[in-house]
């Protein structure tokens, strides 16, 4: 999958996500935010003009959300997103409220829906995590124009082959390769058992 899948899943297939944003005091604000349409290069949600939200957005520009998809855990499929966030304004605004037609009913004149205002997030990174698959499936991602940074476990060249990592690893996403373990990251949970146990040292963190 591509980043315009992902963020085209969280609109699709999620919707609902929990926004965090921060406050004055640089401490968390989380709430419930519609991601309302998505593209090639972000996000689009709104909301009005003399929400506490919008405050904070403009205050700081930037923004963390989550959301999943499934009946329970082990059926879930979750997405988080994280990046710098601008208002656009009354640009996209129709086209917001043509694909999400229930906001008239909550802002159902002309007068009232003046209030409201787009936002997009432009650039971010961000993580897809599949838990109704088995191993769990895990990507990361990037739009705009931030930078990938890789995350996680690795082992290098001082690994003995002892295979220690495989023993503990819930996934069994560690495999044996030219007599040295190699992590499969799509399939890695994070858990870190594997850098707890080797003798060596061989297993880092990023």
């Amino acid at each position: 999958m591509t980043a315009k899948d992902y963020l085209a899943f969280i609109v699709e297939q999620i919707h609902s996500t929990v926004a965090a944003t921060v406050d004055e005091n640089d401490l968390p604000v989380t709430c419930v935010i519609d991601m309302m349409y998505s593209d090639e290069s972000g996000l689009y949600f709104l909301t009005a003009k003399g929400k506490n939200f919008y405050k904070r957005l403009k205050a700081k520009e930037y923004i963390a959300l989550s959301g999943m998809k499934g009946e329970d855990t082990m059926s879930c499929t979750a997405v988080s997103v994280r990046g710098r966030v601008k208002e656009i304004g009354s640009e996209m605004l129709s086209l917001l409220l043509e694909k999400n037609p229930y906001m008239y009913e909550i802002y159902p004149t002309e007068e009232s829906r003046a209030a409201l205002t787009v936002f997009k997030i432009y650039e971010g990174c961000g993580e897809w995590f599949d838990l109704s698959k088995k191993p769990i499936e895990r990507a990361g991602f990037t739009f705009g124009s931030a930078e990938k940074k890789e995350g996680g476990y690795f082992v290098n060249e001082n690994c003995i082959g002892c295979m220690s990592c495989s023993a503990v690893c819930p996934q069994g996403c560690i495999d044996l390769v030219n007599d040295k373990a190699v992590i499969r990251q799509e399939n890695c949970l994070h858990c870190g058992n594997c850098m707890n146990v080797c003798p060596v040292g061989a297993v880092k963190t990023r």
